[in-house]
């Protein structure tokens, strides 16, 4: 893992050394216009002062193309290539151009909050790395699918991400940029935002969680939404587990906890606030168990496959 960090750290050339701006936001984007274009508006209507911050966007080889892409930022963002495929890569990409002295992370089908960025920085004057909350919106509040319901409740627990595993989701952190540097680069091909909480825990960096820090993202809708999102998590979190001793008998082991955990984690459906009625927990109920066991699934066909 050492000999592959180094090739992606320090980020910047010396061209690049200029830290000018109070805050660089980091959005990586592939094949996703419509959010994105909704990203850059919020992005614009930000309570920070617009002269102390900047938003770099690396397009991460769009079937649209890079033009397009720019055409969608205007002149709220600048546009830069990021040609190694990836999120991890594309942040580092856009990380590289900027100039910001912290760095905030948000995916382009986030939708931060009016202060996100004022309350992030205030959040970083007493913390060494920060993330903040993701709250989970329906396309129909009235009539939310199986899959809305499943994901209102586990997706994107930052709360939990930071205060009992050690790490933030990529989607909202906000980092100074020297933690960032001494920390390395996102690597790829692995589950980044896990791998990069635990380099900067054994870099001896602490994360802390602001329940104002807030932005929504929408949920999944549908089975192959859901699937999709849990086919990459999976593949990443098999590379990052097959790296350390004994990685695939644990890897095996922690498949047969997935499929047990429907068992336990029903419950956290039926007692949450985030769903407004029987008919809700019962679906996401259903789905909590179809997903567990598709990905136990999932999980040995990549043991088999080796």
């Amino acid at each position: 893992m050492t000999d592959e960090i180094s090739t992606i750290a320090p980020l910047r050339s010396d061209a690049d050394q200029r830290v000018e701006l109070a805050v660089s936001v980091i959005i990586p984007h592939y094949n996703d216009l419509q959010n994105l274009e909704r990203c850059i508006g919020l992005l614009a209507a930000q309570t920070l002062p617009r002269d102390q911050y900047e938003v770099v966007v690396a397009d991460n080889n769009s079937r649209c193309g890079i033009d397009a892409v720019r055409r969608v930022c205007g002149k709220i963002a600048r546009v830069v290539p990021a040609p190694i495929q990836g999120a991890g890569p594309a942040r580092n990409a856009a990380v590289a151009a900027s100039r910001g002295k912290v760095l905030a992370f948000i995916d382009s089908d986030c939708r931060p909050s009016s202060s996100w960025l004022e309350r992030g920085l205030a959040a970083l004057s007493s913390a060494q790395i920060v993330g903040g909350r993701v709250d989970v919106d329906y396309v129909d509040p009235s009539r939310p699918t199986a899959e809305e319901a499943f994901e209102r409740v586990f997706a994107f627990n930052f709360k939990r991400y930071i205060r009992e595993v050690g790490f933030s989701g990529s989607g909202n952190m906000f980092v100074p940029r020297e933690i960032f540097d001494n920390v390395g680069g996102f690597r790829a091909q692995v589950a980044e935002d896990v791998d990069w909480g635990q380099r900067a825990l054994i870099a001896n960096y602490r994360f802390a969680y602001a329940d104002d820090v807030v932005v929504s993202h929408p949920a999944r809708r549908s089975w192959t939404e859901l699937t999709q999102k849990w086919g990459k998590a999976t593949r990443e979190a098999y590379a990052s587990a097959i790296e350390k001793p004994n990685g695939r008998l644990k890897w095996a082991l922690r498949s047969v906890a997935v499929l047990a955990s429907p068992f336990v984690h029903w419950t956290t459906i039926a007692q949450t606030p985030k769903l407004d009625s029987l008919d809700q927990r019962l679906m996401a109920i259903g789905v909590l168990f179809r997903i567990r066991f598709w990905r136990f699934i999932e999980s040995n066909r990549l043991l088999l496959k080796g």
